[in-house]
């Protein structure tokens, strides 16, 4: 897991053709509004998180954030557990998000 700042985190997605964002917040929070392209995995989930990696593609760069840092952490050391190379957390998460923000697809 390798953590970055939202400018660093910016940067990276923008220049990774293998990006997948992942929103690991509740869905009440995901309701707020999301990054664009995020998808909705809340970490809260237990069995439903644990799941829905067991369906991702390891070879993908997953950028994780949640509402704090907190929980994105916790969820990239998950994903390296099950064999995720390449995991990166947003440092202070979206209390920390200066850029867009948008309605989430459900």
């Amino acid at each position: 897991m390798r953590d970055l700042t939202r400018d660093n985190w910016k940067e990276a997605i923008k220049n990774d053709p293998n990006a997948v964002i992942l929103d690991v917040r509740t869905p009440g929070e995901w309701r707020e509004g999301v990054q664009p392209n995020a998808v909705l995995l809340d970490f809260f989930d237990g069995g439903g998180f644990m799941a829905g990696i067991q369906s991702m593609d390891k070879s993908k760069n997953y950028y994780v954030y949640c509402r704090s840092g907190g929980r994105s952490s916790s969820a990239c050391g998950l994903l390296e557990s099950q064999g995720f190379a390449n995991t990166f957390n947003l440092l202070g998460g979206m209390m920390s998000w200066d850029g867009e923000v948008v309605a989430p697809s459900m």
